[in-house]
């Protein structure tokens, strides 16, 4: 009973009017799913949605400008996506065959869409109850990487077939080599690279057409997730994917078992630095900012070519030598350091996070060094340029001691003065504007009174002498004088001027100084040479700018005057000690209270300053002299400089100048002098190291005057 039961159940589920039913129930829903696909993929694009890919028929992806030295080593790159594009012709093989094997394996047989990977992405997709398995092609993914701002990178359907539409599109439009190409000079790389070209440089120091197999198989490891395979932070990470990167290439047949097995062995060799713009940070943020306002958003998008005057091997040099003397300083060479260290400092910062700590609170310093045609051949803005952006070579305004000096004699000199005129070493005292009464010293007061020569006061640094000198020509006219030279900052026309009141810019303080290393000349700063489009097109070029100060004659006796700071005055004991030998001036520079160091010198060839103090200032220690903390730096970084290129040579006399000898006979010439006292208006001055330099020389010594 119950089989027959069953039997006729199953001839009515079978029967022709049963079956008939069935099939049209099927064939509706069938209709239901294929009009709900179509209506989707139809709308999905709908109302522009989707980008249209006909300007990929011009399409230019956004490319970084590069930065060069002067000799043509590249510095870093400026962008918003550092990109250079390179024609697919000159990419390795292996590296295209490298990204196919990983990310498309039938890349070269499907038309956008690789339908047995959507198989395969569904069935995981179900089975974990997500939509995170991916199905992207190459195409796809090139979609998604041209139109970023079309295609959101979120894994939902909707965007799926947004790429699948554009993809299709694209493989219509496009032949593969091209498409390759597009992907291959879009995608983003990790590190701050899109592209090959820049991530094979970034990575490994050398273009894409260099790259070996091991190489180009790190690369291709990467586009999956750039960050997670990151080779210079997870290295280990890294070369796992490579080398299944490696396998995949030999199982679909690009390379053999042995080169497999040969490339695994290879080990990750990573380029030096992981940033070009590790080179000269400030430097660079300093021509990016004249560039920007020159250049504006094309600065970042166009592939720009800048060429610079930076000498690679002369900023190395300056930097190793300025963070080696302030190492110096802080450990104690110079008297004990009763301040926080730069690396107490960082210590503190990783112990706690980077929080609640002070901009900067260490010792600091700065450095440019240029050419005397102008071209700023290094420059060092900070210790730390992660820690603290501010420049303080370019925007720092610091009282210069007495390096401002220069100003006081050049125009004393311009007046008529001579090297060899004798003023009063004595006690001044002059009443102020608020009523106060300021008396300037020297170093070691009471123990100069007496008669010298501005020959000998100026290489002694004499602060009493450079103050009633500046008061015979006027301070409007000492700074008329500065303004020639290229001082744009206020000089308040103050006697605690004269020996470095007033603040300055490192920058142009240096600058200054070519005017004596020129016999006259003064050179304007400048660091860009010439800036090129990707085409080669020159969009601008700068010249060197150089206009005369100072007369021949009369520059040639105040080069003459700042090259016995070195011969036997404030400086020559960190010059004599660091072996410098060559034809060199230059002027030291100590603030009151030791807050500011400097000392700024010069051959024919080169001028470099430098400047160390806290960028709250504040005395650095007891016997914080420009002599002391600053000229060893420099003695020591021209000494290295002048290994690798050939001796300027000495200053050629002109000829309307003809030497004499000149006695000086007064009491208390050649004692050593020093900062001012405490001046209303802060007047400063430099200080003679007292053990460092050699006994003075004798009282008979070669003036210079100028002829008639």
């Amino acid at each position: 009973m119950a089989d027959a039961r069953s039997k006729g159940r199953l001839r009515r589920w079978f029967s022709a009017t049963r079956a008939r039913r069935t099939v049209t129930v099927l064939l509706l829903a069938l209709g239901f799913l294929l009009g709900l696909a179509y209506g989707s993929w139809t709308r999905v694009c709908a109302g522009r949605a989707c980008p249209s890919i006909a300007i990929l028929d011009t399409y230019q992806p956004q490319q970084a400008s590069k930065v060069y030295a002067a000799d043509g080593r590249l510095i870093t790159e400026l962008g918003y996506e550092r990109r250079t594009v390179i024609p697919l012709q000159e990419m390795p093989p292996y590296l295209k065959e490298a990204f196919i094997a990983v990310e498309d394996k039938r890349f070269y047989h499907h038309h956008g869409i690789d339908y047995g990977r959507i198989l395969g992405a569904a069935k995981a997709d179900i089975l974990t109850h997500s939509f995170e398995q991916g199905f992207s092609t190459i195409t796809m993914q090139l979609a998604r990487n041209v139109f970023p701002d079309r295609l959101t990178r979120a894994k939902t359907l909707v965007r799926k077939l947004k790429e699948v539409r554009v993809a299709l599109e694209l493989e219509h439009a496009f032949s593969k080599d091209r498409i390759l190409e597009l992907y291959l000079n879009q995608i983003p790389l990790g590190n701050g690279a899109y592209g090959v070209q820049t991530a094979a440089q970034r990575y490994f120091g050398k273009p894409a057409s260099e790259l070996n197999l091991p190489e180009a198989a790190m690369l291709a490891a990467l586009p999956q997730a750039p960050a997670y395979y990151n080779p210079r932070r997870h290295p280990a990470r890294a070369v796992e994917r490579r080398n299944l990167v490696l396998d995949l290439m030999r199982q679909q047949g690009y390379i053999t078992a042995a080169q497999c097995a040969e490339a695994k062995a290879y080990p990750l060799a990573l380029a030096a630095r992981s940033d070009y713009g590790e080179v000269a940070p400030y430097f660079v943020e300093w021509i990016r900012g004249q560039l920007d306002d020159r250049f504006g958003r094309d600065l970042y998008e166009k592939g720009y070519r800048i060429y610079t005057t930076l000498d690679l091997d002369m900023q190395e040099a300056a930097e190793r030598t300025l963070e080696a003397q302030l190492e110096n300083i802080e450990n104690g060479a110079y008297g004990k350091f009763r301040h926080q260290t730069y690396a107490q400092y960082m210590e503190a910062a990783r112990n706690a996070g980077d929080e609640n700590l002070n901009s900067s609170p260490y010792l600091q310093g700065a450095m440019v060094a240029m050419d005397t045609s102008g071209a700023v051949r290094a420059m060092v803005g900070g210790r730390d340029f992660d820690d603290s952006k501010f420049n303080r070579a370019v925007q720092a305004e610091r009282q210069p001691g007495s390096t401002f000096k220069l100003f006081v004699y050049s125009e004393a000199l311009r007046e008529g003065h001579s090297p060899d005129e004798m003023l009063p070493d004595s006690a001044i005292s002059l009443p102020m504007p608020d009523g106060t009464i300021w008396e300037p010293h020297d170093y070691e007061a009471g123990e100069t009174d007496g008669m010298a020569t501005l020959r000998r006061a100026l290489a002694l640094s004499i602060n009493l002498i450079a103050i009633r000198l500046g008061m015979e020509v006027g301070a409007d006219s000492v700074v008329a004088e500065a303004r020639r030279y290229g001082i744009t900052t206020q000089v308040p026309a103050v006697p605690s001027m004269f020996i470095g009141s007033a603040s300055v810019i490192p920058l142009e303080m240096v600058s200054a100084y070519t005017v004596p290393a020129t016999l006259g000349l003064r050179a304007a700063p400048y660091a860009i040479t010439k800036v090129e489009d990707a085409e080669g097109h020159v969009l601008y070029e700068q010249q060197p700018r150089r206009e005369r100060v100072l007369s021949a004659d009369v520059a040639w006796v105040l080069n003459d005057m700042l090259r016995d700071v070195i011969r036997y005055g404030t400086a020559s004991g960190a010059v004599r000690r660091a072996g410098f030998t060559l034809p060199a001036g230059g002027k030291t520079g100590t603030t009151n209270d030791f807050t500011d160091a400097w000392f700024i010198g010069y051959t024919r060839a080169l001028v470099a300053g430098f400047w160390m103090g806290f960028d709250t200032p504040q005395t650095m220690g007891p016997n914080a002299q420009g002599g002391l903390y600053a000229a060893p730096a420099w003695a020591e970084f021209m000494k290295e400089v002048y290994e690798r290129r050939p001796s300027p040579g000495d200053w050629v006399r002109p000829r309307g100048l003809t030497p004499q000898e000149v006695a000086e006979t007064a009491p208390g010439v050649g004692a050593a002098q020093g900062p001012a006292g405490q001046p209303p208006a802060g007047a400063t001055g430099s200080a003679k190291p007292r053990p460092s330099g050699p006994a003075a020389p004798p009282s008979a010594h070669r003036a210079v005057r100028p002829g008639h």
